[in-house]
């Protein structure tokens, strides 16, 4: 969607990212970022993030290695932060989901894991709501259908959400004041001082104290309620118990709307996980058990769009009609499929491709 614009590869330790540019919908400039291997996973943008930064953070390293060490690991920064446009006149929860519209469009990606952290959560949500034939599988964690604005059967909720804007206006990036030890607490209680350094350097490199909480009145404003209700694809809905940004029973909710969803509980104070307690290690194997099985890695685009109409039981003529390609060659790419899954039959291909969150959609 739109122009793409190329940026030099950015080798971070061992791992390796690609940047990348496209304009969203109304021309705002969205900053992308490819790295890792496998199946792809989609990971919606959060309130406060910098593709390039992101690797130096205590904070989202470790998650940034575990999730590109297994998938092929697409992030963007939002309108307002990070490596995008700063200046963008509608920042609003619309804008948001079509910045995410294009970002994987232009990144050419046709069905893919998608994965909300916090804040990208309803995003992920209302774009699996909107594009059930592009979204496999969707996890969300640590994350809510409506905004902290929203939540009238919790008590002060609203009180401190207007308490926190006041806080973030005043302390954004600055290590000694008040707001980054309330922010860092909450975020990561078991944090060191390091940790609270790299939260307070991620504030600055992201954006200004204005796009800030501009960014934020648009995450306590959102509810997504009737789209989680209407997402198709299976979910994965994990929440630690203590956490102090989202309300557990906010997840516990949010796994009520969606239909079919598992809900996992982790053991933590911590809002984002650290790589040394044993709720890390859960959290990483869930994912490994939730997400598509390696034996799709190897599967060429081009095959993944025919499984996904075998999935739906289409028959050799149907498959070929839809993808304009000739029974011939359709009949190698199942016969190649079949080799890539190791199975031996159209009947076992169609159970390994719908565990994988393929055809899940009425035939067509």
């Amino acid at each position: 969607m739109g122009r793409e614009y190329s940026m030099s590869s950015a080798s971070i330790s061992a791992t390796s990212q690609q940047i990348r540019f496209c304009e969203s919908s109304d021309g705002v400039r969205i900053a992308f970022a490819t790295a890792g291997c496998g199946e792809p996973l989609v990971l919606s943008a959060t309130w406060l993030t910098h593709l390039e930064y992101q690797w130096h953070s205590l904070a989202w390293r470790p998650w940034l290695e575990m999730l590109s060490r297994h998938y092929r690991l697409l992030r963007y920064d939002p309108r307002g932060c990070g490596l995008s446009d700063h200046d963008a006149e509608d920042v609003s929860f619309e804008t948001w989901v079509r910045d995410l519209e294009a970002v994987v469009d232009a990144a050419g990606l046709g069905r893919f894991a998608l994965l909300g952290v916090c804040q990208g959560g309803p995003i992920a949500i209302e774009y699996a709501a909107r594009h059930p034939e592009r979204v496999s599988r969707l996890v969300l964690y640590g994350t809510y259908a409506r905004g902290k604005s929203r939540r009238s059967s919790v008590p002060q909720e609203a009180e401190k959400a207007k308490l926190w804007l006041d806080l973030l206006r005043l302390g954004w990036a600055q290590e000694d004041h008040s707001f980054m030890q309330v922010f860092a607490t909450q975020f990561q209680p078991q944090g060191s001082i390091e940790h609270l350094r790299s939260w307070c350097e991620l504030q600055r490199v992201a954006t200004s104290a204005a796009n800030a909480v501009r960014l934020m009145q648009v995450t306590f404003d959102v509810d997504v309620q009737g789209s989680a209700s209407r997402v198709a694809c299976p979910a994965l809905v994990v929440h630690v118990d203590r956490d102090a940004v989202v309300p557990l029973e906010e997840a516990r909710q949010l796994a009520k709307l969606i239909p079919g969803s598992q809900f996992l509980q982790l053991e933590s104070p911590n809002h984002m996980l650290l790589p040394n307690e044993p709720a890390w290690s859960r959290f990483s194997e869930a994912l490994r058990a939730f997400l598509p099985h390696e034996a799709f890695n190897d599967l060429t685009d081009r095959e993944r769009q025919l499984l996904e109409f075998l999935a739906r039981g289409c028959d050799n003529h149907q498959i070929a009609a839809h993808l304009g390609l000739s029974e011939k060659t359709v009949r190698n790419l199942v016969s190649s499929i079949f080799g890539k899954l190791e199975v031996e039959s159209r009947g076992q291909a169609i159970v390994r491709a719908r565990d994988a969150g393929y055809g899940l959609q009425p035939k067509p």
